[in-house]
């Protein structure tokens, strides 16, 4: 088997002495833990060492590998410019990487480099590492906006290109936890923070790693942690692999968690296919919500999926409950891949003749036309949720008491401007961050006056 260990490990810069001054003092359990994994890497001899960085080029669609023969860094942005890092890359194993990933479709290669100098995410573990090992070659790679399942994904594809060279590898999965754990941190605190990290490093302590999918993105984004992604990679790159699990540390006193833990590779073990059981469980909980969908949203699935083959939109269908086709609004749909938003469209105010013209307008433009997201490709269409909501009429609002983020969406107009905010968001939960991502939305600077404001109630369906 090529992959012959994996470790968890943070990257805090002041942990390097030169950076510190002292100060890494105050996390020195992490220190003893970090050498304790650079002996490890050094028994196992790895001629490859992965590593999974956050703070390496990243995308939304597409995973950065690094190119090139070599890459260096120090790190003179936190005051030690004569601690230098250089690396090595394997550059079979990322051109190998990268064909495999080309064969099977999947968005990573080493297009859209901006930098090519080691980041501190990346030269961390190597500092630790390089103490007691250095025969061995990088390969680095970037995290992305993709899909838990995705970043899984490319774990399997390292796991198997490792395989394909025999190469002996180790993987480093390069993350601190939350960012939120004390009010004097750097990002304050959150009640999600001390969660995730105590949840995480029960999981990533006992090797359970199927119970990373059960992290939603929302409750990571309040938590602010910065490694769950890497944590995935890796989980892929041990897939179907039986590992003994350790944890050798966890500290967190400078308000950002900071988690060590070490797999040792045991043999195969076919049960541990983890993102194969978590698609199971999604397929059959859409299953479960498809067999539930109001005729509405119904309609919204039937509008893109019959769009999709020819780019010819449907008709308005037969059956439908009367106030489909003789009542007219305006209508928002939605659609959520895995838990992530993956398109929306709407209307303010009714566009066409009834409100079901209206969501097959709506729906197709939610999978094509969303400018923030590609186009809806017609394999995911089976794993997509979808929500329609019915739009009220808009009333003059004259005083922030009329606004509630549950109940009311939020339009604001300014001129031409104009931004429109839906109802009972997940992480909208003030009126003043309605106010807020509405106004962004609108593109209305914070100095300007004299905005209008309305709110409007939905009706929706799912």
């Amino acid at each position: 088997m090529a992959v012959v260990g994996a470790f968890m490990v943070p990257h805090p810069p002041l942990i390097i002495p030169e950076v510190g001054r002292g100060e890494e003092q105050e996390i020195k359990d992490t220190i003893q833990a970090y050498k304790k994994a650079a002996k490890k890497i050094a028994e196992l001899k790895p001629d490859t060492i992965v590593i999974a960085t956050p703070h390496s080029v990243m995308y939304g669609d597409y995973f950065h590998i690094s190119p090139g023969e070599s890459a260096d860094g120090d790190f003179s942005q936190f005051g030690a410019p004569n601690v230098k890092i250089h690396a090595d890359y394997n550059v079979p194993f990322v051109q190998e990487l990268c064909l495999l990933a080309d064969e099977e479709e999947f968005m990573a290669g080493m297009l859209g480099q901006k930098d090519n100098h080691l980041d501190h995410a990346a030269m961390i573990p190597l500092y630790f590492i390089n103490q007691e090992y250095q025969d061995y070659k990088v390969v680095r790679v970037g995290l992305s906006g993709l899909s838990f399942a995705d970043h899984y994904t490319l774990g399997e594809y390292i796991k198997e290109t490792s395989d394909r060279l025999d190469s002996r590898t180790v993987f480093i999965a390069s993350g601190d936890l939350s960012h939120r754990l004390k009010e004097d941190g750097p990002y304050g605190l959150s009640e999600e923070g001390p969660v995730y990290d105590k949840r995480i490093m029960e999981v990533m302590g006992q090797g359970d790693f199927w119970k990373l999918f059960d992290f939603t993105e929302e409750f990571c984004q309040r938590a602010g942690e910065c490694g769950q992604r890497a944590f995935l990679i890796m989980a892929g790159a041990l897939d179907r692999t039986k590992v003994s699990a350790e944890k050798l540390s966890y500290e967190g006193p400078f308000g950002v968690g900071y988690g060590i833990c070490a797999y040792e590779v045991l043999g195969e073990d076919v049960s541990r296919n983890f993102k194969e059981q978590y698609q199971q469980k999604q397929y059959r909980y859409l299953a479960e919500q498809k067999a539930q969908e109001d005729p509405y949203v119904r309609l919204a699935r039937k509008a893109l999926e019959e769009y999709m083959p020819k780019h010819i939109p449907i008709k308005v269908p037969k059956g439908l409950p009367e106030e489909m086709l003789k009542q007219k609004a305006g209508v928002f749909v939605s659609l959520k891949k895995e838990g992530r938003l993956r398109g929306c469209i709407g209307t303010i105010a009714a566009t066409t003749a009834s409100i079901a013209e209206e969501i097959i307008q709506n729906a197709v433009s939610a999978g094509m036309d969303d400018p923030r997201f590609p186009e809806i490709r017609p394999e995911e269409l089976p794993e997509l949720e979808y929500s329609v909501d019915v739009l009220g009429a808009a009333q003059v609002v004259t005083s922030l008491d009329q606004l509630d983020v549950k109940k009311y969406g939020l339009i604001l107009t300014k001129g031409r401007k104009r931004g429109l905010l839906l109802p009972n968001l997940e992480g909208v939960d003030t009126v003043e961050q309605q106010i807020e991502i509405t106004r962004q939305k609108a593109g209305i600077r914070e100095d300007e006056q004299d905005i209008r404001m309305e709110r409007f109630e939905v009706v929706r369906h799912r």
